[in-house]
């Protein structure tokens, strides 16, 4: 889904990592001329119902390194420099948007009973706590690499009940705004439902 919106504050421009006169270059490719396309991430729907648990459990905000704490798409180079894809954003920053699509995967497996964001009132057997890596289109290969590790987590004991790392990596079509946001959004797809069906 994609929706026309304001250009959106470049976030990653407060990495000191990143020399200004970068960031200024950045934030001119980006902001100037139309206004970017919005793109936002889906939740998958079609992998059946969950069996296993009911356990109640609280779904916390991923955590991710502040290039990738952003509203931006980003694109990676073969030299490991990242950079913005102009003209496109997310609806949301990426930790949030998929932390909000989680939960609704969560949900479309028939947990929608089960499953909260802290703060809403249930008292969780379990957390998860997930862990951006990636979430980016690889110039190289052209494709868009989405890496999550996730832990659950009692909730009483604060002791590590199960962990992995879940990956996907699915062609894009073209690296501009729309192929690089559906690749990321199949790749994330993927990674979602591998996270439903292990936390299960």
């Amino acid at each position: 889904m994609m929706i026309k919106a304001l250009c959106a504050p470049a976030r990653l421009f407060r990495n000191p990592a990143i020399p200004l006169a970068v960031a200024g270059a950045l934030l001119l490719a980006g902001c100037s001329g139309p206004t970017p396309t919005t793109f936002d991430l889906s939740a998958p729907s079609n992998f059946g119902r969950l069996g296993g648990s009911r356990a109640p459990l609280v779904v916390a905000e991923p955590t991710t390194v502040q290039a990738l704490d952003s509203d931006r798409l980003i694109v990676k180079d073969s030299t490991g420099a990242l950079s913005f894809l102009g003209g496109a954003q997310w609806a949301d920053r990426v930790p949030k948007l998929v932390q909000t699509r989680l939960v609704q995967t969560f949900e479309n497996g028939s947990r929608i009973g089960s499953v909260a964001r802290p703060g809403e009132r249930i008292v969780p057997d379990l957390q998860l706590n997930t862990d951006i890596r990636s979430f980016n289109i690889d110039a190289a290969s052209g494709t868009a690499v989405v890496e999550i590790t996730a832990k659950l987590v009692g909730d009483r004991t604060g002791l590590v009940q199960r962990a992995r790392m879940f990956s996907a990596r699915v062609p894009a079509s073209a690296v501009d705004g729309a192929g690089a946001a559906h690749a990321l959004d199949r790749a994330l797809s993927q990674v979602l439902i591998d996270i439903v069906r292990w936390a299960r």
